[in-house]
Order: structure tokens, then sequence, then C-alpha cells
């Protein structure tokens, strides 16, 4: 048992055990991923890109055979492996044939206004994080461009992109550089490339605090725009490179997370269903009225496209459980998604290599398990995405 000794300086003692926890997180990633190789996405087999293109694998293979389009990777058995870039290579093909327009790139068409989706809530553990990656993902794999910002000082969402923010922002590189009140950076500086065709990040680390510390002053000073701006601001820099933006947000009601509101055009609130979980939904919901209350009092912008409670974790045996969803779905009607994200060992293992459902080689786990979880991770997302073109005129949703 380590017991402090009297005397003992709290700030040391903490201060060893983060340099320690440092140096052992970056010897595990250097296992994971040498620090001279560059982190890629694996290779989709033909029957994964067939579901992601609504296709047969019959007509891929057609036509690989005709030379049209790219040509896969052949592994042993003749099983076809694609890259995310010929999956993209291979929407935009079929898009110049098809009949009706965003078959395959159903992206934003003119007049269509960007999509700024925050995912939010209160408590640590609702999978707010995971929730928001594998969204960001899927989108990107159905073809949309998509950008990606990890406003949460504990950077969990830029972990899952391969980005480790004490080794590799050592001199900054979030969004705070952009939003900062004094000599802040245009947007696109920030931006980085993901090994995801489509995806693009902008990560976070501890800097985004500094955000929450100067806001108070720059109201007391009247420096620059409203506080509640910056980000909206900032998004209108590259509005016209992204379809879609999914930002994850820090589980607490701070500036930063009132400024992504503030931006917002809608709201995705994760709820482990859980009684000590929705009794703190309950007081952040409280508290997020009331100062976006202020917000729009302000002239801040509070239309919303749609807003939607997810039900993360879910563990269809359990009967609280059951009840708790049972007693939202009584109360919030159709703003709580049809399906959950379901609680699997498959999502949290892959979350130990710093990886999503999406990454992961399906060999890894066994065959029921990963594809209950995915079919509920696609479920969810299929969903979303159904918002998202309703917001966009197209399809159904709102």
């Amino acid at each position: 048992m380590n017991i402090m000794r009297p005397g003992t300086r709290i700030d040391k003692l903490v201060g060893g055990h983060a340099a320690a926890l440092s140096e052992r997180l970056q010897t595990h990633r250097e296992q994971l991923f040498p620090p001279d190789a560059k982190r890629e996405l694996r290779k989709f087999t033909s029957g994964e890109v067939a579901d992601l293109l609504g296709v047969k694998d019959a007509y891929l293979r057609k036509l690989d055979l005709d030379g049209k389009g790219p040509s896969p990777e052949t592994r042993a058995g003749g099983r076809r492996y694609y890259s995310p870039a010929d999956i993209l290579a291979l929407r935009e093909m079929l898009e110049k044939g098809a009949k009706t327009p965003g078959t395959y790139l159903p992206g934003r068409r003119p007049g269509d206004h960007l999509q700024v989706i925050t995912v939010i809530n209160f408590k640590g553990g609702s999978g707010k994080t995971t929730t928001a990656a594998h969204l960001a993902q899927k989108l990107a794999l159905d073809g949309y461009r998509v950008l990606g910002i990890d406003l949460d000082p504990q950077a969990s969402f830029s972990a899952l992109h391969g980005v480790q923010p004490e080794f590799d922002l050592p001199d900054g590189g979030t969004i705070y550089d952009t939003i900062r009140y004094d000599d802040p950076l245009p947007l696109r500086d920030v931006i980085q490339k993901t090994y995801f065709t489509n995806l693009d990040l902008i990560p976070g680390n501890l800097d985004l605090m500094e955000f929450e510390h100067a806001t108070p002053m720059a109201l007391r000073e009247r420096q620059g725009s409203f506080f509640f701006t910056r980000i909206g601001d900032a998004l209108a820099e590259v509005e016209d490179d992204y379809d879609i933006v999914v930002i994850d947000c820090p589980p607490q009601l701070g500036f930063l997370t009132m400024s992504a509101l503030s931006a917002a055009t809608a709201i995705l609130v994760t709820v482990h269903p859980q009684m000590l979980d929705v009794m703190s939904m309950c007081q952040f919901l409280l508290m997020t009225s009331n100062l976006l209350g202020v917000v729009a009092e302000a002239g801040g912008s509070m239309d919303y496209d749609w807003m939607r409670y997810v039900i993360t974790r879910y563990e269809p045996g359990d009967g609280p459980q059951n009840q708790m969803v049972s007693f939202m779905r009584s109360m919030f009607g159709e703003h709580v998604l049809n399906h959950p994200v379901l609680k699997s060992t498959a999502i949290s293992d892959a979350g130990i290599t710093k990886q999503t459902l999406y990454e992961v080689e399906r060999t890894q786990f066994t065959r029921a398990t990963y594809e209950r979880a995915m079919e509920s991770l696609n479920a969810v997302n299929g969903e979303i995405e159904g918002l998202i073109q309703a917001a966009w005129g197209r399809g159904k949703g709102m």
C-alpha cells in the first residue's frame, strides 16, 4: 500500500505520475505504430464495399473484369480488397452514370447548408467520443466530406485518429489557435488529413482550456466578437470544403460547448440508460436551456435542423435499462433515435488499440459479436444520415 509521507508535495507526486504515465503510453503507442510507420486504414473486402455502395458484389466483380474503376488487390482464395481511395473512386465513377443525383456521392448540392453536428453530454462515460468517432468515420466511408473537431481537452477523439497530444501537438494545433482572442490563426492552418479518405481532423489538447480561462477576461474587456460566435465564424472559412462537421464537445457546459452549440445545425445527446445518468442529463438540459437562452438574447443563433437523443452502451437483457429506455421514449418521443448503440466487447476491445470498429479486421472477433456491434452502429449512423438528408430537403427524418 502506497501511503503518502507527511510533507510530500502533491504537485511533485502528480507530476511524477503524469511523466511516468506519458512515457508508458508513448512506449505502448510505438509498439502499436512505430515512429517511422504511417498509420493506414485497412482495406475493405468486396462484400463490405458492395454494402457501402448499395450494389451487388457480382457487379463489382464485373466492373473489375471489364477494366472499369480501380483494380482491387487480390488475395488468397481470390478475395478482392479495396482501399478507401478505391471506394471513393468507385463512387465518383458510379455517380456519373447514376439516374438519380447523389446516389453514390450523397453530399451537399448547390443551396445546401453545411451540417454541423455537436455531440454532447454533461456526464463522462456516456459513449460520447465513441459515438462521434464512429459517426464521422461512417459518414466519410459513405462519401461525405467530413471535418471532425475534437473540442475536448482530454483529446480522446484525437487519440482514436492517431494523434497523441503531448507528443504530436507540442506547439499547439487545436481549434483554440483559431478562436483565441489574440493573434488567431486561419482555420486551415490547424486542419490535418487523416488516414480516412474524406475525413479531416482538428485535434484537441489541454490548450483548449485556455479558452475557458480567457473568455471571462475578454467579456470584461469587451475584446473581440462574442465568444459564442467564434467557432461558427472559424467554420465559415472552410464551409465550401465540407459537407458535414462533427464536433466532439467536452463533458461540461463551458464556453467551448456553448460556442459549439451556437455554431451547430444539429445536436446529438448521448445517454447511457441508467437512472444516475438520466438524472445528470436532466441537470445538463436545465443548465443548457438557461444558458442558451442568454446566448439567444445576445443575438446567438439557436435554430437547429434537428436534435436527437441516442441511447448508448445499451444491454437489451438488462431490465432496468429497458425501463429507462421506455421512460425516455415516453417523455421525448421521436427525439430519441429508434436504434441504440449496443454495449459490445468488439467496440471496447477496438478502443484498446485506439481504433474504431470500422478500422479493425472482423477476424479479430467472433463473427456474431462483430456483426451484432456493426449492425448496431450502422443502424444509428443510418438514422443520423437520414436526418442530414432531410435537412437538405431530401428523404425522410425530420
